[in-house]
């Protein structure tokens, strides 16, 4: 069933940028990761508190060699995957219920079920979308799964975890931080619990807010219009089953059928 029923039932095309700020999302992930694995965060901040910081209680860990399990391996965690891959020679695992073995493989990652996952990963990276599966998809039991040692980033949308099961989990030291640029409430209030965390990297949803994403969505959107009002099908379009009666308002609006 479309996503958007009541445009389809009018017969209005929807089209998005679908993988414009892929780019900049997962270059935010892998700053997420990078700086939580350095102690880069607890690090600056222990500077700007204490005189005289003991650099041996900071110490950090490379990222090379660890295994990373990326939750939906769409436009933006497949370049996560080539990323970690080529860049940080890390191992790549995946969970994405839509997509078989090979084509995960083709993506970069190997594909696993949900648990094992976050059993095996040094870094669980959630980048799929919100929707009914995945709402609620990390809560109490999943975090549970994760190593002690382990790190949790997500770039995608609030609601995918539970936070109050997230700040149960670091009250405990059952994982060993996060990396969150989305939340339930935008943006979160600075008395947020998980704020309260000197392990914890906060970004606003920012991931995908860049001057080059920015322009190339804009490129992507502007595109589409013009393909669309020269008659031609356009790339990105949501509601497909919409296609036949949008093209008997094209018609009779411009005198010709779209292709």
């Amino acid at each position: 069933p479309s996503t958007f029923p009541a445009c389809t039932e009018a017969g209005v095309l929807v089209v998005n940028q679908s993988g414009g700020n892929a780019n900049s999302v997962a270059e935010h992930a892998l700053g997420m990761l990078l700086t939580l694995s350095k102690r880069i965060l607890e690090s600056d901040r222990a500077l700007r508190r204490d005189r005289n910081v003991n650099r041996n209680a900071l110490i950090g860990n490379e990222a090379k060699g660890k295994t990373i399990g990326i939750v939906g391996i769409g436009n933006v965690g497949r370049r996560i995957a080539e990323l970690c891959n080529g860049l940080l020679h890390m191992k790549v695992i995946a969970y994405d219920p839509y997509l078989s073995k090979e084509e995960m493989a083709a993506r970069g990652g190997e594909k696993v079920e949900l648990d094992d996952l976050l059993r095996r990963s040094d870094f669980v990276s959630i980048s799929c979308p919100l929707d009914s599966g995945s709402r609620g998809m990390i809560g109490a039991k999943q975090f549970a799964l994760m190593q002690p040692h382990a790190f949790f980033i997500t770039t995608a949308r609030g609601f995918i975890h539970d936070e109050r099961a997230l700040y149960d989990v670091l009250r405990d030291k059952k994982i060993a931080g996060a990396g969150l640029d989305v939340w339930d409430k935008e943006p979160p209030p600075p008395e947020h619990p998980l704020l309260q965390f000197d392990n914890v990297l906060a970004s606003p949803h920012t991931a995908g807010v860049t001057k080059e994403a920015r322009v190339n969505m804009g490129k992507i959107a502007a595109e589409q219009i013009l393909d669309a009002l020269d008659g031609k099908r356009p790339p990105r379009i949501v509601n497909p089953e919409v296609w036949p009666a949008y093209a008997k308002r094209f018609e009779r609006t411009f005198g010709f059928v779209p292709k």
